[in-house]
């Protein structure tokens, strides 16, 4: 169940944290891995090791995917070295909070361009190969944020709101060419986004989930696989949120 021997895929942003972790359980079941960074590559270098040191097959590509020829160049190199691409999980992105009022447009505009621009970039890149296949499997990570909102980030509420609208309206798009298109919406998980949350906070989220605690980078992982596998291939235009529950409170 859930094998993907024979498969290529790209995560985005999987240097570190969710992203690392995706490349990984997708390599132990079977897929060929693209790692790609931003700005650290000794930080993807030690994923790929990870990877090759588990039995898997991964590469680096370096590429800032907010950027649309950047983003064109990921995909084309994944395909000049494996011959295809299978599997795309927009995952790069981050955060610039501040309360609107103090908010630059330098804030606004970078948040909006790594979260949001570079799931419509790579995605485009990527259609014509999957359609050409008739099969292929777009995973997009948004946050709980962008279904419930939160104060201090109506930017990054925003740019993961607008993953979900153009999830379902790509996957209306696609659907009849074999290629599925999801969302995976994490709660809080403890990475490099998420550390500089006040100790309060997080003990508020922790007694705001039912399940009565944090959510772990496996959890989204194992998410992530089962939406990418053979299994899920009449799910589309979903939103699974991953988060034990804070999203129903």
């Amino acid at each position: 169940m859930f094998d993907l021997t024979g498969k290529v895929a790209v995560v985005t942003g999987s240097s570190r944290g969710i992203g690392a972790g995706i490349v990984t359980l997708l390599a132990r079941q079977g897929a060929k891995l693209v790692v790609n960074h931003r700005n650290s590559p000794e930080a993807a270098e030690g994923v790929v090791a990870a990877v090759r040191d588990g039995g898997g097959e991964a590469i680096v590509i370096q590429a800032d995917v907010s950027q649309s020829e950047q983003a064109q160049q990921l995909i084309k190199q994944t395909i000049d070295t494996y011959g295809q691409i299978d599997i795309l999980v927009n995952n790069a992105g981050t955060t610039r909070d501040k309360l609107l009022m103090t908010m630059k447009d330098e804030d606004w505009d970078t948040v909006l361009n790594s979260n949001l621009s570079s799931v419509y970039y790579c995605s485009k890149a990527a259609l014509r190969p999957m359609m050409k296949k008739r099969q292929g499997r777009i995973i997009n990570i948004s946050s709980v944020v962008g279904l419930a909102g939160q104060a201090g980030q109506t930017n990054y509420a925003a740019s993961k709101a607008g993953i979900v609208g153009f999830t379902k309206s790509l996957a209306k798009e696609v659907g009849s060419r074999g290629i599925t298109v999801n969302v995976v919406a994490p709660g809080f998980i403890p990475t490099a986004l998420t550390e500089v949350l006040p100790p309060e906070q997080i003990q508020s989220v922790i007694t705001g989930t039912p399940i009565g605690r944090l959510g772990s980078v496996d959890d989204v992982a194992v998410a992530v696989l089962f939406l990418a596998s053979e299994e899920a291939a009449f799910i589309t235009g979903q939103v699974l949120s991953v988060d034990g529950g804070l999203t129903m409170q």
